[in-house]
């Protein structure tokens, strides 16, 4: 199963020590490790990413996540404080397109007290065993999601509705008198803005999942070749894994790609 891992530890160092062990795990098989970052919480309660994810597709989830970090894992004080309304939409929809939510980040910022670092790392899990004892034995505290798809939700629920109202907004300008037809037509130009954004939105989102699905399987299969047989058997499950969720994610957002599409001739 896909999931975002963060891995709390006492001192800068230990975190470093935890990210070895992930890459151990990995190496034997335990994991995958798509992406990693460091990041540490100074005596003043700042947080800095001390190691970021690697660019390109698969490290996008990470970069986000670890960027959204900086800003709002000083606590809810720091957020109110730190943070416009603006900025603040804006780490919590990185949030959402990186797989995690707000009260994943807020469990983290109560483990994460001053002087602390975490590792964030996408990984590809089944059994927590070996992660929790390896990190465990660094004095790492582990926090797991599920990647979850709410922006791929999201995207096909507006659609959806977008659509309905275009056709409906038609419909009662089929109907309007005169004087009232261009009060209509305002409201039908907006909404095909709105459709518009989505539709750019939809098609960004499902060049980024092939591209990340692609870089991931990549990374499975390079960890397939150096592999013994019965760590070939639970990499090929976690292919597998990886092909289905993609399947799911495609379906969502081609949903609203063509919805919004066919918007347009109406």
């Amino acid at each position: 199963m896909n999931k975002m891992l963060v891995a709390v530890f006492g001192t800068e160092l230990a975190a470093y020590e935890g990210l070895g062990a992930l890459k151990d795990l990995h190496k034997d098989g335990d994991i995958t490790l798509y992406a990693t970052a460091v990041i540490l919480k100074d005596s003043n309660g700042a947080v800095t990413v001390k190691q970021g994810a690697d660019e390109g597709p698969v490290g996008t989830a990470i970069g986000m996540l670890s960027g959204s970090a900086v800003g709002l894992l000083g606590g809810p004080v720091g957020v109110a404080i730190g943070a416009s309304l603006g900025s603040l939409t804006g780490m919590i929809f990185d949030l959402d397109k990186s797989g995690v939510d707000i009260d994943f980040v807020d469990e983290v910022s109560k483990a994460l007290t001053p002087g602390k670092a975490a590792v964030l790392a996408d990984i590809e899990e089944t059994w927590l065993t070996p992660v929790d004892t390896r990190l465990g034995k660094l004095g790492g505290i582990v926090f797991r999601r599920l990647r979850s798809e709410v922006v791929e939700d999201q995207l096909a629920r507006e659609a959806a509705e977008f659509d309905a109202e275009l056709k409906q907004l038609k419909e009662e300008f089929a109907q309007a008198r005169a004087e009232n037809k261009a009060e209509v037509q305002k409201h039908i130009d907006a909404t095909k803005q709105k459709i518009q954004a989505t539709h750019a939105h939809a098609k960004a989102m499902l060049d980024q999942a092939k591209a990340e699905t692609d870089a991931k399987l990549a990374a499975l299969e390079a960890q397939m070749r150096g592999a013994n047989d019965r760590q070939k058997a639970k990499i090929k499950k976690r292919i597998a894994d990886a092909k289905a969720r993609h399947e799911a994610r495609r379906v969502k957002l081609e949903q609203a790609w063509e919805l919004t599409k066919e918007a347009f001739s109406i």
